[in-house]
């Protein structure tokens, strides 16, 4: 698997789209490396940039915006209500895929160590790259901030991990390191008070609040002499209240550390419960950066549960659920495209693999009736098979919220959840069956005149031959698993959509029998007679098991009409 990490630098500057521009016009011009996302915040006049690519690749996209920043961002002049000590505050990298969070580490600590060596700026190594324990923190490390500098750089306690331990009037210092996935997450108050707004953000975060001796009104001290807490509800949430002017309301401010141990619904239900228990009302909230699809398919889905509605609907849907439920689009408009890393990733992929399912039903069909031997039966079969258990999917939302029904709807939920599922997965097979031809035909125009050329050609023949025999195989097997689900349908469903369930059995069953067909016709140039006897045989019981529960759920359709 390819290693690929994501970098999101924080920069001193949110008000100069100039300045900004040149920072991440320096990333940009790194090839290999994709610019996800720039969010400037006026207000705190900072600026959120997120790239991602190969270790090497960000590493250098990463030197070059930290020296771009040295060059245009003076920190004598420099205010803003985030708190920061340099040019570039801090850059963090985060493994994405293929890559531990100890190899992270150590890029982050080469990283670190060029910037110190070629920029002459004090660099300080936190999270999993930190050189000791008491680094770890970035709020340790960045208090006293930027003004705070010049006495901190001059206790030998916080001798820069790499860098001169002297204080750099324009740039400041930076800190770099290595740390899990984290959302900047913003809640919006009906308040100006950051007082209160702090209020809230001390109930939610993890390090809670001091507790005051009730008799002098000082903080409290345990044995060693430190101020006694009271932990707050969050594990691993930092939070602090802030005023932003732009908006003219409070906030509470907070970074999520673990987003699987406190889910971006879960933060945003904490502050709502707070801020009404001290007569505030949260009215909406932004997220500062990208975020993983799965936090707001997760969130959509928590609302949706509340309501006690289905959660088996589109991440289309999910999404929209998850946004108004936050109110994600009070302040600025959202849009998942670019805010939702894998949507965003995907946006700038012109890889033909995903031009058929971009195609409307006129546009698909007529691709289909065109001279072209590709989509053929194989990508509609699949296609055949995606409406089938769609059909099911909705006869398990209508179901779920039919009058009477409510105690059943977790049951229907479920089963349109799962639908969802299956639907997704043969979506996506509908391509995988074009590019699996294309793998055959590109093998097939491959040089052929020497015999290592030959023999190359024959392996990658072999090889995409295999995968064409694959993916109808995987369509075979999908429709075999809806077909349990359809059943359920029209035994257990609406049943004014009884028959909307039988014709998804059909639907199933075209696909089974039309992936068969494709499995037979390429088994027959495959020279791995072992894989081929396999294909077939498997191809074969599946195909029998469709057939027999299409024919016992087409006759309890035909019992109930």
């Amino acid at each position: 698997m390819k290693q690929l990490i994501e970098c999101v630098p924080n920069f001193s500057e949110g008000r100069d789209a100039n300045t900004i521009k040149q920072i991440t016009d320096a990333v940009e011009a790194v090839e290999g490396v994709k610019l996800l996302d720039v969010d400037p915040g006026k207000a705190t006049n900072r600026t959120v940039v997120t790239f991602v690519g190969e270790p090497e690749k960000v590493v250098e996209a990463a030197f070059q915006a930290i020296k771009k920043a040295c060059e245009v961002i003076d920190m004598r002049t420099h205010t803003g209500e985030h708190p920061r000590m340099g040019a570039t505050d801090v850059c963090p990298l985060i493994p994405i895929s293929g890559i531990s969070m100890e190899e992270t580490a150590e890029w982050a600590r080469r990283l670190g160590e060029r910037v110190g060596r070629e920029l002459n700026l004090p660099i300080y190594l936190y999270e999993s790259a930190a050189s000791t324990p008491e680094r770890k923190n970035l709020a340790d490390i960045r208090a006293g901030e930027y003004e705070g500098l010049p006495e901190k750089l001059a206790n030998p306690i916080w001798k820069p991990d790499f860098g001169p331990a002297a204080f750099n009037p324009k740039s400041g210092a930076t800190v770099v390191g290595a740390r899990d996935f984290l959302i900047a997450y913003n809640i919006n108050l009906n308040t100006t008070s950051v007082r209160r707004a702090n209020s809230v953000a001390f109930d939610v975060r993890e390090k809670g609040r001091v507790i005051n001796d009730p008799k002098t009104g000082k903080p409290a001290l345990d044995e060693s002499g430190e101020p006694l807490r009271q932990p707050g509800w969050l594990k691993g949430v930092k939070a602090i209240g802030w005023f932003i002017e732009e908006y003219g309301i409070a906030q509470v401010s907070m970074n999520i550390t673990d987003i699987r141990e406190v889910p971006l619904h879960e933060a945003f239900e904490a502050c709502h419960k707070s801020a009404d228990s001290r007569g505030m009302r949260v009215t909406g909230s932004e997220l500062v950066g990208l975020v993983p699809l799965r936090v707001m398919l997760d969130a959509g889905k928590y609302f949706l549960k509340k309501q006690q509605r289905s959660v088996g609907v589109s991440e289309s849907e999910l999404i929209k659920i998850a946004v108004k439920s936050m109110g994600l689009d009070e302040l600025t408009p959202f849009d998942p495209q670019q805010k939702i890393i894998e949507y965003n990733l995907e946006k700038s992929n012109n890889n033909v693999s995903k031009q058929l399912i971009a195609k409307d039903l006129r546009a698909f069909a007529e691709e289909a009736a065109s001279e072209s031997p590709a989509p053929g039966g194989g990508s509609v079969s699949a296609y055949v098979g995606t409406l089938g258990v769609s059909l099911a999917t909705m006869v398990a939302n209508l179901s779920s919220h039919k009058r009477g029904w409510d105690e059943r709807w977790e049951h229907f939920s479920n089963a349109a959840e799962k639908g969802q599922q299956l639907k997704d997965a043969l979506l996506r097979s509908v391509d995988e069956d074009t590019d699996a031809f294309n793998l055959i035909m590109a093998a097939f125009g491959m040089p052929n005149t020497t015999p290592e050329e030959k023999s190359a050609r024959k392996a990658a023949i072999q090889s995409a031959t295999k995968t064409a025999i694959e993916v109808p195989l995987k369509v075979m097997r999908l429709a075999l698993e809806s077909m349990p689900l359809i059943r359920d349908m029209v035994v257990e469903g609406n049943p004014n959509s009884v028959t909307d369930a039988g014709v998804g059995a059909l639907c199933a069953r075209t696909a089974a029998y039309g992936a068969y067909l494709n499995v037979k016709v390429n088994v027959s140039g495959l020279t791995d007679k072992t894989f081929a006897e396999q294909a077939v045989k498997e191809s074969e019981e599946i195909l029998q098991k469709v057939l027999s529960m299409e024919a016992e759920i087409i006759g309890l359709v035909q019992s109930k009409l």
